[in-house]
């Protein structure tokens, strides 16, 4: 895994905070993506159109369109049946779900096809939904989006492997570079070229990639997608049995996932379906994608590989939104949709941003998006046990389904909220974070969760009360000032929680005193 909290430049110029009145009077709308692969056909069904859509319904099947070809290149009718037969259970499925709006995109399968028009006309006939068909570069195109929507300020190249193609684009923070390119890699190609033996299918694939692959300029790293991929990630979390198993944002450096997908290229299926936490239904391709995968990387040389679970069908949903929406920070969109409506007080979350907004000197733009993404899920466990919120907090959100945050920065929010339910930063805490977060980065998280839970013991989670008052952290002391002689007075539970954030800082004193404003 690669530590630290960011490898990145902090060069994002927008504007975050926590916007309560606008996350909870938003309507939501169920939206649904029906895409038309060479190897499945799945139907996703996301809560909102929006900029940190969450599924609500995802299904997938097996047709195998790209094995479905008769020796002219024509869908056989038995092929054509099968994905109708498909298709129709989604639409029923999305209708009975209330889903306002439905899109049905179809890839390289359908486009190779000489008779796919006769599948787009009958999906149309049999269900009323209209279906768009993908060039190889708007393939590239929108999986470089979903890659966009699912992190913070991405850079690099990212490559989408499917069951019939691999496409490849730049991402340059906000928008897609010009480089772009499809090409035949997907994993039934070069599965079938496997078949041929192992140098031939290597030969295959370099000499795809020298014609087409663009070279690796923006940033160090390799954005991979696809189904394939990520069943490499989710064989090495399983191996090294690392604490968090989201796929998503896991990060290594480039030589590991080389030397992983070089080793899985050579296997067999027995020898892989015997691999920890190996998707069976990947077990007959995965060769293919890690051949495909330590070839690309090998010729692009970069220093990581991050995994996304983004792909074609977020870049679509992504860039339906307006310019505004997809500028959002999609880390503190998530954590308000998840954390204000769960909230006793929805508008102490912002208070609390307010009110942690010079806790930490120099904070940069990645912190501070941590630490409002923290501040909008500080109340999510209020109504279980006190026993057990800590805990549970902790572990829930180290496998909560997030974007635009990596490993790291989970395991920072994980501390940060544990800490603010005044749970210990102990040596099991430290075991699981081990390697992901640094000394400092650790004792930074137990510092904002124990500011975080003095704030609402203080004011009682009331943003009236929390004005009246500031945290100071000097060379001597840590200080509670209370602005105005008129507020609530403190009690011995205040006391008790300045003193746990003045341990956390290192310090022996800790006073509440009053003062002008």
């Amino acid at each position: 895994m690669v530590a630290g909290l960011s490898n990145q430049a902090d060069t994002d110029p927008r504007t975050i905070n926590i916007e309560t009145r606008r996350v909870l009077e938003k309507k939501q709308s169920h939206y649904g993506v029906i895409d038309i692969g060479s190897n499945s056909i799945r139907l996703v069904v996301y809560d909102d159109l929006s900029r940190a859509p969450f599924p609500r319904f995802n299904e997938k099947s097996m047709v195998a369109l790209g094995a479905g070809l008769d020796a002219e290149g024509q869908f056989t009718d038995e092929t054509i049946a099968r994905a109708l037969h498909a298709i129709q259970r989604l639409s029923a499925i999305a209708q009975a779900m209330q889903v306002e709006r439905v899109d049905v995109l179809a890839t390289e399968a359908t486009r190779r096809a000489s008779n796919g028009s006769l599948l787009i006309d009958a999906i149309r006939e049999k269900t009323g939904l209209e279906t768009r068909m993908l060039s190889g570069e708007e393939e590239a195109y929108f999986s470089a989006h979903g890659v966009i929507s699912g992190f913070f300020q991405p850079k690099g190249m990212i490559g989408d492997i499917g069951g019939g193609s691999l496409e490849v684009a730049e991402v340059i923070g906000d928008h897609v570079g010009e480089r772009t390119t499809s090409m035949p890699l997907g994993a039934l190609p070069v599965s079938a070229k496997l078949e041929e033996g192992y140098g031939t299918a290597r030969k295959w694939v370099d000499e795809v990639l020298s014609e087409n692959l663009p070279p690796l300029l923006t940033n160090p790293v390799f954005f991979a997608v696809g189904g394939g991929w990520r069943a490499l990630a989710r064989i090495h979390i399983a191996m090294h049995q690392n604490p968090i198993s989201v796929v998503h944002g896991y990060e290594l450096p480039a030589e590991q996932v080389r030397t992983l997908a070089r080793d899985i290229a050579k296997m067999s299926t027995d020898q892989i379906s015997a691999l920890p936490d190996v998707p069976n239904r990947r077990i007959s391709t995965l060769a293919a994608s890690a051949l495909v995968m330590s070839r690309v990387l090998r010729r692009l040389s970069p220093d990581r590989v991050a995994f996304s679970a983004y792909g074609l069908r977020e870049g679509w949903l992504y860039k339906q939104l307006e310019e505004a929406e997809q500028y959002r920070d999609p880390l503190i969109e998530g954590a308000q949709a998840i954390g204000l409506p769960a909230a006793r007080v929805p508008a102490f979350s912002e208070a609390l941003g307010i009110w942690t907004d010079n806790l930490f000197p120099g904070e940069t733009q990645a912190e501070r998006r941590l630490r409002l993404a923290i501040c909008a899920l500080t109340d999510i466990a209020w109504r279980e046990h006190e026993k057990i919120r800590a805990a549970d907090s902790f572990l829930r959100l180290l496998q909560f389904p997030f974007i635009g945050l990596s490993h790291p920065e989970r395991a920072f929010i994980s501390v940060a909220i544990l800490a603010r339910y005044g749970g210990k930063v102990d040596d099991m805490v430290k075991k699981t974070v081990d390697g992901l977060l640094t000394v400092s980065e650790l004792r930074r998280a137990e510092i904002l969760g124990r500011a975080l839970l003095l704030g609402h013991r203080f004011s009682a989670s009331v943003p009236d009360i929390l004005h009246h008052a500031r945290i100071r952290i000097d060379a001597d002391a840590v200080r509670l000032e209370i602005l105005d002689d008129h507020s609530i007075p403190d009690s011995d539970a205040v006391q008790t929680r300045l003193r746990q954030l003045a341990k956390a800082t290192g310090m022996d004193t800790a006073e509440i005193v009053n003062v002008e404003d």
